[in-house]
């Protein structure tokens, strides 16, 4: 089976496989995934990056989509889109670290504040500003309950 699709508006249709970006490629998995839920609901659906590639209104736009889809199932995302990690409903930090013995992955739910820090992060890089906290802070503000 083969999924053909017009990435851009105007464009030929064309093997999906071929023609489509990573992010297009998650965008089409997350919009393949919402119609599935509805037809034949799983208890979770976890999404790795599907807002890889996108910033800005898109990735807004894709942060709703996955807001309406949990209401239907429970929705786990990763991410490193702060505003998709701000419309969460709960936030985990996932940290690795490497040494000569290996890699340590842990996982750590975040407070408020914390959340707000972890955002600024993910908006600013290593020095989190006040500016970041304050961008933030507008991105929490405006997340659906």
């Amino acid at each position: 089976m083969v999924f053909l699709v017009a990435t851009n508006p105007g464009s030929r249709p064309g093997a999906l496989h071929r023609i489509a970006s990573g992010g297009e490629l998650s965008r089409f998995m997350l919009a393949l995934k919402a119609v599935l839920a509805q037809a034949d609901p799983v208890p979770t659906i976890v999404f790795d990056e599907v807002d890889s590639g996108v910033g800005g209104a898109v990735a807004s736009a894709v942060g709703e989509r996955l807001v309406r889809l949990g209401g239907d199932v429970q929705v786990l995302v990763v991410t490193h889109s702060p505003q998709v990690a701000a419309l969460g409903v709960h936030h985990w930090r996932v940290s690795k670290t490497g040494s000569k013995a290996g890699v340590e992955t842990t996982i750590a739910a975040l407070s408020e504040t914390e959340r707000r820090e972890e955002i600024g992060r993910m908006l600013a890089g290593a020095t989190i500003t006040d500016e970041a906290r304050a961008a933030a802070g507008i991105l929490l503000e405006g997340r659906r309950p």
